[in-house]
Order: structure tokens, then C-alpha cells, then sequence
């Protein structure tokens, strides 16, 4: 005759298949995050690639007669450099060849100091954006002698500048404060804009 099974026996039955169940569970939950994992790890591989960019820079040295004025190639990984032409000449200066000689001031596109010519446009270094080409040419500002590399002789421009007296001229000289109308401050517009852009004079007839 059949005997029904014995009520510990069901109990472990019962267990088996919930242990099962549970094993199954976990199993699924598992699969989710390891291909979230492998993702992740995929886009941190993409992100820690060197991204190498090209950058092709005008060189003269006035204490190296023999060498001529030349183009040298400089490669450096974007993933580590910032946004801007100036980031990238600074990091191949510290990096890579701390002869390459330029000038840098302010950083804020105010003083001028890192004007030179990008791409084919005068603009300063500190404004412009790093471009997604593979190379990019960097040379002094045109219409000028250089003194060295990317520096340019700004003796004449310094000159011209003073010329123009671009600051308020008053006879009343006392020991108190003028005030400045606003009749005072426009006389002064058109005359300091090209202090700050100092490459504007070499790419229009400003000066």
C-alpha cells in the first residue's frame, strides 16, 4: 500500500526547494550589477586612454645663430591637460621642454600678455579653447620681431600707447579725490581697449 510521505520529510523537501529558490534569486540579482560593474569598468578604461593631441609650435632662439626659425611638434595626453592653448603650453613647458618661451599674465583674456597667432588667428592663448583637431599650429603674433619663440618685441606698441595718453589729464592739481563724471569717463573710450587685447593692433589699423 502507498504510505504518505512523513511530515519531516515534506519539511525538508519544503526547505530544498526554497533553498533553490533563493539560490535562483540571488543569482539574478547578481547579473544586473555585474554588468553594471563591467560598464563601469568599460567607461573608466574609454576614460583613462591618453588622448594625444598634436601641438606644432613656432621655435627661434636669438642665442642659437645657427638655428633658423623652425616648427617643433609637441604631442601631450588631453585626458590630463586643461581646456585652454595656454594649458597645453604651460604643461609642455613643465613637462616636456621648459626652453619653450612665452608670456602669460592674468589668465582672464585682461592683460594680453599671452597674445599670439592660432590656428592662422591672433587671439590670446588664455581664451582659446583647445580645438578637437589633431594638431594645432602656434605661432607669435605677425607683423612683429620676436624677441624669442612666441614672445614678441612690444617696445613699439608700448610707444604708440603712450602717445595716445589714455588716462584723464587734470590741471587742478589737490590733495582731494576727483570725481569722475560720466562726461570724464567716456572721453576715455577707444583709448584703453587696446592696453588690454594687445594683439588687436597687429591685426587691425588701430595703432
Amino acid at each position: 500500500p502507498h504510505r504518505s510521505p512523513s511530515l519531516s520529510a515534506v519539511r525538508e523537501t519544503v526547505q530544498a526547494i526554497g533553498e533553490m529558490m533563493n539560490a535562483a534569486g540571488r543569482s539574478l540579482l547578481r547579473r544586473p550589477q555585474t554588468a553594471a560593474a563591467t560598464l563601469s569598468g568599460s567607461r573608466r578604461a574609454l576614460a583613462t586612454a591618453p588622448k594625444m593631441k598634436s601641438f606644432s609650435i613656432y621655435r627661434w632662439n636669438p642665442d642659437e645663430p645657427n638655428s633658423k626659425p623652425h616648427m617643433q611638434e609637441y604631442s601631450i595626453n588631453m585626458n590630463e591637460c586643461g581646456p585652454m592653448v595656454l594649458d597645453a603650453l604651460i604643461k609642455i613647458k613643465n613637462e616636456l621642454d621648459p626652453t619653450l618661451t612665452f608670456r602669460r599674465s592674468c589668465r582672464e583674456g585682461i592683460c594680453g600678455s599671452c597674445a599670439m597667432n592660432i590656428n592662422g588667428s591672433n587671439t590670446l592663448a588664455c581664451l582659446c579653447k583647445i580645438d578637437t583637431n589633431p594638431s594645432t599650429a602656434i605661432y607669435p603674433l605677425p607683423h612683429m620681431y620676436v624677441l624669442k619663440d612666441l614672445v614678441p618685441d612690444l617696445t613699439h606698441f608700448y610707444e604708440q600707447h603712450k602717445s595716445v595718453q589714455p588716462y584723464l589729464i587734470n590741471d587742478d592739481i589737490t590733495d582731494v579725490e576727483h570725481y569722475q563724471s560720466k562726461e570724464d569717463r567716456s572721453k576715455l573710450d577707444g583709448l584703453y581697449e587696446c592696453a588690454i587685447f594687445v594683439y588687436a593692433p597687429w591685426a587691425t589699423p588701430l595703432l
